[in-house]
Parts: C-alpha cells; sequence; structure tokens
C-alpha cells in the first residue's frame, strides 16, 4: 500500500510549453521502470503549469525517486524550460481508494 507521494509544480518558460509538456509525457518510460513507483501522474493545470504527483510503498522508494533519471532530466534542463526551480513536496498519504 503507498504511504508516501509527491507533488511537484513546473511554470513552463513563455514558448517552451509544449517541450514541457512533451518531456512530462515522455517521462513516463522512467516512471514504469522504477519499482517502487506505484502510481505517476503528470498534471497541466493550464497553459504554461505543469505537475506530477506520484506514490510509494516507503520513504526508501519515494528517495530513490527524488534521486532518479526523471528527477536528474527536470533539473538538468530546469534553466532552459522552466520559469523558476520546480516546487516540489513530499507529502503523506491518509486514504486511497
Amino acid at each position: 500500500m503507498e504511504t508516501k507521494g509527491i507533488v511537484a509544480r513546473v511554470v513552463a518558460k513563455k514558448g517552451k510549453e509544449q517541450d514541457v509538456e512533451n518531456f512530462l509525457k515522455s517521462a513516463l518510460s522512467l516512471a514504469n521502470a522504477e519499482p517502487e513507483t506505484i502510481r505517476w501522474y503528470a498534471l497541466k493545470f493550464n497553459h504554461n503549469t505543469f505537475g506530477i504527483f506520484d506514490t510509494f510503498p516507503s520513504e526508501a522508494g519515494r528517495t530513490a525517486h527524488l534521486s532518479g533519471e526523471i528527477a536528474n532530466a527536470i533539473m538538468a534542463n530546469a534553466e532552459a524550460l522552466l520559469e523558476q526551480p520546480p516546487i516540489i513536496e513530499t507529502v503523506d498519504l491518509l486514504a486511497i481508494k
């Protein structure tokens, strides 16, 4: 059962919105390769604001994800694609359906 999560929000630079959307869609294959990532969602809030919500069975799984390929790729491309650094929050899951 998932007990840990991450909520991340990123704001694309003007003109980079489609690049950010494409990047997030392409990251699904990376998430699928992470055995401790139970659920992974890429989100679009509006034309330039995107997010990721993912869940893990343990703190170890969450920590592995935060130092994994998706996080590394976001940070490596942040200056070119994002208005500001990503906002990343860790959460504890209280109830799941």
